[in-house]
């Protein structure tokens, strides 16, 4: 099973249905951005505290895995240079929606997260990555790959799931009102489902999610290079698990990437991005 380009189907789906996550901002919200009025998120609800991007205008921010039409424009109204890299075509589609809607730069690039390779080393200032690495297998070529195409002291702001979220099952929990741990982690779809759920999940066409621990998320970062120097928890939705009731589901954390010691002091020439990408990393035309 191709568990990407599966991926890639079910969030064409969830986008063109309109799923919560991919409903654009509207010309009020980049509009307040440009005025300097602006707030993202990288978990449910809460929004990334301001001081953690520095200085954003002008900056060359590559939002990863963060389609939608939701964080990108609004970082590009902001005065970001911003490029859109996601698995799925509908998700940057709503990006371009807003972009020729408002006027707005940016530019869009579709791949897997785990291969930048279509950008240079030391390409970006920041990286807007909100939780979505919960749909790779292994989360540690996604540290490693942002640590390369990061210049020195670049941020990498990252959101992703509190591993004890996939301990269990969340329809189930929604619809009895009872949380029962389920699963054994590391969780992995279809390899943890019961043989009558993976029946229904491979019929249903959902996107593949994986559980990743705090080694593998927190240290994995520091093992690919990063200081950590910022860090918070947040919630969801009652709606969306009881979990939510009893303990923070999310983590955020910001990351940079240090100069080496011994390392040259100067900032390297910037690497120029092309103005639109169209197709998957690997085999990119710029137009």
């Amino acid at each position: 099973m191709n568990i990407i380009e599966r991926s890639r189907q079910a969030w064409n789906r969830e986008s063109a249905a309109g799923s919560e996550w991919s409903i654009p901002v509207g010309p009020e919200v980049t509009g307040a951005a440009r005025q300097g009025s602006w707030q993202v998120i990288l978990t449910p609800n809460r929004a990334v505290p301001p001081d953690w991007f520095g200085e954003l205008r002008g900056s060359r921010v590559l939002c990863l895995a963060s389609g939608g039409g939701q964080q990108a424009p609004v970082l590009a109204a902001a005065g970001a240079d911003v490029v859109s890299f996601d698995l799925s075509d509908e998700q940057l589609a709503k990006d371009r929606l807003v972009a020729e809607r408002d006027d707005l730069s940016i530019r869009c690039v579709r791949g897997d997260m785990r291969d930048l390779s279509v950008f240079a080393d030391e390409t970006f200032d920041i990286i807007f990555h909100p939780i979505s690495n919960v749909f790779v297998p292994d989360v540690l070529p996604v540290w490693r790959e942002c640590h390369r195409v990061l210049r020195v002291g670049g941020r990498l702001l990252a959101g992703f799931m509190n591993p004890a979220f996939f301990l269990f099952d969340h329809d189930q929990a929604v619809a009895s009102g009872t949380l029962a741990v389920t699963h054994v982690l590391p969780y992995s779809e279809p390899a943890s489902l019961e043989p009558e759920a993976r029946r229904r999940w491979e019929e249903g066409g959902e996107a593949a999610q994986f559980s990743h621990s705090l080694e593998a998320q927190i240290g994995g970062q520091i093992a690919a290079g990063f200081a950590l120097t910022g860090f918070y928890e947040d919630t969801w939705s009652d709606a969306a698990t009881p979990l939510n009731r009893f303990t923070p589901t999310a983590i955020a954390t910001r990351a940079v990437k240090p100069q080496l010691p011994g390392a040259a002091s100067s900032a390297p020439e910037p690497h120029r991005i092309p103005d639109r990408y169209d197709q998957p990393a690997g085999q990119v035309e710029e137009r």
